[in-house]
């Protein structure tokens, strides 16, 4: 697979925790040809939107992030119309914001919910996306001056997802629905950087250790049915065990943002885990 220059890659319309726009040239380098491409935590799909392949397969447990790409899909132009109508100077306001916050929190699927889940998205505090206990959206309040509304790139996006197929559905089921000649990438939630960390806050999110190790273990076993698969983590020791029986195990550093300051950076161990089909 060809690799374009950085400034050639495409940025994704979403602001995301972990985004792999910087590793995209160390990611796409070690992905074969395939079928079709399987990401089973698709995230803000920036791997998706930069990877060559035929068929996608698009998945996160997040109902509201796999609507968005749904409705996104199908409404193309006019749907993106319909989500530039919420970026405006009085949405920009922190008692708006609240409001439509607690709007959010009741409404259905549907369009709306989908186009402010892209609003939240742009004005909320860093572009987190984090729910409460009840799955109450609870992101607070950025304080941006001039949100930026991603109009190309909810347009490359939705001209690129009319080859792939989006589902809220978790890690298992991803694999479960791979065939023989099919490629897998996987960022899941990462592993804490030291022992000393532990997986409190990691569970809340849904991903325990257990997890992690089954992932390992689904990735094993895809490779025996000609599957490819990669797998994205923290470069630590409980990693290196998880994944000890990968063909490859890449080692490599990382530039990271610390907090909201873009001058403060920090160098981040990565591994890139590849079971060869």
């Amino acid at each position: 697979m060809s690799i374009a220059q950085p400034l050639k890659f495409q940025r994704p319309f979403l602001k995301w925790a972990g985004g792999k726009f910087r590793l995209l040239p160390k990611i796409l380098h070690h992905l074969p040809q395939g079928k079709k491409l399987i990401e089973p935590f698709v995230g803000s799909g920036v791997v998706f939107l930069n990877a060559d392949y035929d068929r996608y397969l698009l998945a996160d447990i997040n109902p509201d992030l796999i609507n968005l790409f749904r409705d996104l899909k199908r409404g193309k132009t006019s749907f993106i119309h319909y989500c530039a109508n919420y970026f405006t100077e009085a949405n920009n306001k922190e008692k708006r914001f609240y409001e439509l916050r607690e709007y959010f929190n009741q409404l259905e699927a549907g369009k709306e919910r989908s186009a402010l889940f892209l609003y939240f998205n742009r004005h909320g505090y860093n572009g987190l996306c984090r729910y409460n206990r009840s799955g109450g959206f609870n992101v607070p309040f950025g304080r941006y001056k001039r949100p930026y509304f991603p109009g190309h790139e909810l347009e490359v996006f939705a001209a690129k997802a009319q080859k792939a197929e989006f589902r809220c559905q978790n890690f298992r089921q991803s694999f479960n629905a791979s065939r023989n000649g099919d490629v897998i990438y996987c960022d899941p939630p990462y592993l804490p950087q030291s022992l000393t960390a532990n997986f409190t806050d990691y569970t809340k999110q849904g991903f325990s250790y257990d997890q992690q190790a089954e992932l390992g273990f689904l990735a094993e076993r895809a490779q025996g049915k000609g599957v490819f698969t990669a797998i994205s983590n923290h470069d630590t020791l409980v990693a290196r065990e998880i994944y000890h029986r990968a063909s490859t195990v890449l080692h490599f550093d990382v530039q990271r943002f610390i907090s909201c300051d873009g001058n403060n950076r920090s160098k981040a161990k990565e591994l890139l885990a590849l079971y060869k089909s």
